[in-house]
């Protein structure tokens, strides 16, 4: 891992956002592949689908839509311990995202003057489950249950054809989309998946959908760019990251564990850790060494920790270190310093954020409870994670009888002339002459 010195300086916001470690991925260069993707989705239908499922998956699946008994099959056909894992990812996310939803609010303005707040769930969602290097039943978990919680009625989930399976959707995905209860899930990945959810495909009985949630490669996220609008988006999902803050008490097997955990995502996964402790970061060096050797994908845990998205960075101060920090803006942001609670208080944008210890990121992929789908790429700066929130729309209903219109109706005249818009003041004065 390179290393960024900035002891004895303390750059400003604008300095440090050209200072912190990023990807080298740019959706824009897949764009005019992804748009030729969806346009022949659009133009094809069914059939674009299992010619670019076979161009691009080498798989032509048997069928695109999956027989709703086939999703009971694999629900019944989980591993026990997957299984149980899977009911309490399922518990636990429920409750979180119980909280998430707001009630319904009536604010009084004046005598039969009032405007009620309401949260409407969003009709139609489509799910994209990646099913590239790894396997992903957890990020079933993740985007349905809060949709579920919210009230979404109709969904459709989308996960690209396996060729060890025979063209099918991973049994283990489709085991945990059916214990969820979702009966309508379609063999298909890419650009071209985020085109047939906005797009719908009539022959598969595939409705267009409202909202589309989910990560995927550079091709979906410039798939779900060019979609947006027709549909809403979530986020333009990259590779993960995880931004450690860590002082001289962090054990530097601990932090260095944690890094490989999201480096072994993908070879563009960021991993930066973020101290005051020169020691501590030549000790993390020394565990990243023996780790990354050791993990299973050693050759992709290596790739992304020496690629530049990947730093140790010294700083004078935590109070430096949590500057840096909300200049990055991480998905997943890890405090391991002797008082993580002062240090949470320096701390502003982070999609999730993990206190101590005892908090690892993998906690939060899995069963913390909170959802693992967020913002990547520095966007933590201005939206947030997937949540119950994501699946709501805020509604005003505006209820003003004769009296609370009334009160207002000088102001509406005044106004209106002033914007040189008579016609809007009129409208209400005509109601008072009849």
């Amino acid at each position: 891992m390179r290393l960024l010195d900035l002891r004895g300086r303390r750059p400003g916001r604008a300095e440090l956002m050209t200072l912190v470690p990023r990807a080298r991925v740019d959706v824009a260069v897949a764009s005019e592949t992804a748009a030729r993707l969806i346009d022949e989705v659009r133009t094809g239908g069914e059939a674009a689908l299992l010619a670019q499922a076979e161009r691009l998956d080498r798989v032509r699946p048997e069928q695109i839509r999956v027989d709703p008994a086939d999703i009971t099959a694999a629900a019944e056909a989980l591993d026990p311990a997957v299984r149980a894992a899977l009911d309490e990812a399922i518990r636990r996310v429920r409750l979180a995202s119980e909280a998430q939803v707001p009630p319904a609010a009536v604010t009084g303005l004046a005598a039969g003057a009032e405007v009620v707040q309401r949260w409407q769930p969003i009709e139609r969602v489509g799910f994209y489950v990646p099913g590239g290097k790894a396997v992903y039943p957890s990020s079933v978990v993740m985007s349905v249950v809060p949709a579920q919680v919210a009230g979404v009625e109709s969904v459709a989930l989308a996960s690209p054809p396996q060729a060890e399976f025979g063209g099918g959707v991973h049994p283990t995905i489709l085991g945990a989309a059916g214990v969820l209860g979702v009966e309508e899930v379609y063999a298909i990945g890419g650009a071209g998946a985020i085109g047939a959810l906005a797009y719908g495909v009539p022959e598969l009985g595939l409705d267009p959908v409202d909202l589309i949630t989910g990560p995927g490669n550079v091709y979906v996220a410039a798939a779900k760019r060019l979609v947006r609008g027709v549909v809403g988006i979530d986020a333009e999902a990259g590779p993960t990251e995880i931004l450690i803050i860590a002082d001289a008490t962090a054990r530097a097997r601990l932090v260095a564990a944690d890094l490989v955990s999201q480096a072994e995502h993908d070879e563009l996964a960021a991993a930066v850790l973020v101290t005051d402790s020169a020691e501590l970061a030549d000790a993390v060096l020394r565990e990243l060494a023996k780790l990354a050797a050791a993990a299973k994908a050693s050759a992709r845990v290596t790739a992304a920790l020496d690629g530049p998205q990947s730093a140790i960075v010294l700083v004078d101060d935590i109070a430096m270190a949590a500057a840096f920090s909300n200049a990055y803006g991480p998905e997943h942001l890890e405090l391991q310093t002797a008082d993580p609670g002062a240090t949470l208080d320096l701390v502003s944008n982070a999609g999730a954020i993990f206190l101590g210890r005892d908090a690892p990121v993998s906690l939060g992929d899995y069963l913390a409870g909170s959802n693992h789908v967020l913002p990547t790429g520095g966007q933590s700066r201005f939206s947030s994670g997937l949540g119950a929130m994501t699946f709501l729309r805020s509604q005003q209903v505006i209820r003003y009888d004769r009296e609370g219109l009334s009160g207002v109706r000088a102001g509406i005249r005044a106004l209106s002339d002033a914007e040189q818009l008579p016609a809007h003041g009129d409208a209400v004065d005509l109601r008072f002459e009849e």
